[in-house]
């Protein structure tokens, strides 16, 4: 977060604090997907202004739990996408699928406090074996749950059938290109034909259901070999029945900045950081609060203190031996590793290359369009 934007966020603390904790209504925008939560239970009230607490001051044992969180389903994937480490063969984990029982265990535990829940991770959430009974664990529980796919298996039967009985809040199609030579060039190995034709299946279902959920969610990522699509990129969305669109752009993940180097946009507005001879720009301005409020539970049942320690190399602790969240959340290890995050946070290669960290903007998205409703846009 950076500092003006926290400090924004207190001036505005009085009306924040009314509307959660007496209307129990809450609105915000998850990287520029609106959330509208209402008649929120009084436990969620109650965690959700402990947590605006901490931007008082980050405590290393945190007055909450976590309002948002990442679990990833699975941790492989059937593309070979570029600077993904699943991709690029530099996921160190072992390959497996989050057990159900586990993540009923988890989701018991955590679902009474949570805003938001985002079911994927460093692997292909739709390839889940017992994906039907993943989603029903979710389905229901007064969270705003959000799965991003690439698509490559979104026409499957069982797939389409999951998604439609159990239907998350935000279904996230992740396409990168208008035609199989622009999205492939990143998402090595991908294919639009399915992923098409499986949101268009999604809409007829609803459409004779009446189901609102899930919101069709196209996200592109604006990068060098496929910014000369985004001005039509708003009408291939709506041609391919699509209800929210969503641009982005190119983050940095825990590698070295060489490996996005031939993808940056040309057009600056596109562009993630600001940069000087190909290299980011650093910022100073920013301080994190990931580690205090949006834990992230691997397949394997490890909790780490942001998604973005693929490889768990500061773990808090395994669930996997019968352990709860909240002894991982709240244990020595789990203290120590806010205690750098906080005070000195380049100790951490994932905190050094943070997607988040070197951006003038606190998103990866930085255009958003309700397609359901004409000519609205969101920009950040």
């Amino acid at each position: 977060m950076r500092f003006k934007d926290r400090w924004n966020y207190l001036l505005n603390a009085p009306k924040i604090v009314f509307d959660i904790g007496v209307l129990g209504k809450y609105k915000f925008k998850y990287d520029l997907m609106p959330v509208s939560i209402e008649n929120m239970p009084l436990k969620k009230r109650a965690n959700l202004l402990k947590a605006g607490l901490n931007l008082f001051y980050y405590r290393l044992n945190p007055w909450s739990r976590p309002i948002h969180m990442q679990i990833e389903l699975t941790n492989y994937c059937n593309l070979s996408c570029v600077v993904c480490p699943t991709g690029t063969k530099k996921l160190e984990r072992k390959p497996v699928s989050m057990d159900p029982d586990m993540f009923k265990r988890l989701f018991d535990e955590v679902s009474p406090y949570l805003l938001t829940v985002s079911l994927w991770g460093w692997g292909e959430s739709l390839l889940h074996p017992c994906l039907p009974d993943m989603l029903e664990i979710a389905h229901n529980r007064g969270v705003t749950t959000l799965v991003s796919t690439n698509g490559q298996n979104l026409d499957d039967p069982r797939v389409l059938k999951a998604l439609s009985d159990f239907p998350p809040t935000y279904l996230i199609v992740a396409i990168d290109g208008t035609t199989d030579v622009t999205n492939s060039k990143f998402r090595v190995g991908a294919r639009i034909a399915p992923a098409l034709d499986g949101v268009r299946q999604l809409m007829e279902m609803k459409q004779k259901s009446g189901a609102k959920y899930p919101i069709l969610h196209l996200r592109f990522i604006a990068m060098k070999h496929n910014e000369h699509e985004l001005p039509v990129l708003r009408e291939f969305a709506i041609t391919n029945k699509f209800e929210f669109l969503s641009i982005r752009t190119l983050s940095i993940i825990d590698a070295p900045d060489d490996v996005h180097t031939a993808m940056i946009p040309e057009d600056d507005k596109y562009k993630a950081y600001a940069y000087e001879n190909q290299r980011r720009v650093r910022r100073q301005d920013y301080s994190c609060e990931q580690c205090f409020v949006f834990p992230a539970v691997f397949a394997d049942g490890t909790v780490v203190c942001c998604d973005q320690d693929c490889n768990a190399s500061h773990a808090y602790g395994s669930m996997a031996g019968g352990a709860s969240f909240n002894s991982l959340w709240r244990n020595e290890k789990s203290r120590a590793i806010r205690k750098t995050i906080r005070d000195n946070m380049d100790e951490f290669s994932f905190c050094l290359n943070c997607p988040f960290r070197d951006r003038p903007i606190n998103t990866c998205s930085i255009q958003s369009f309700d397609l359901r409703k004409p000519d609205k846009q969101t920009k950040k």
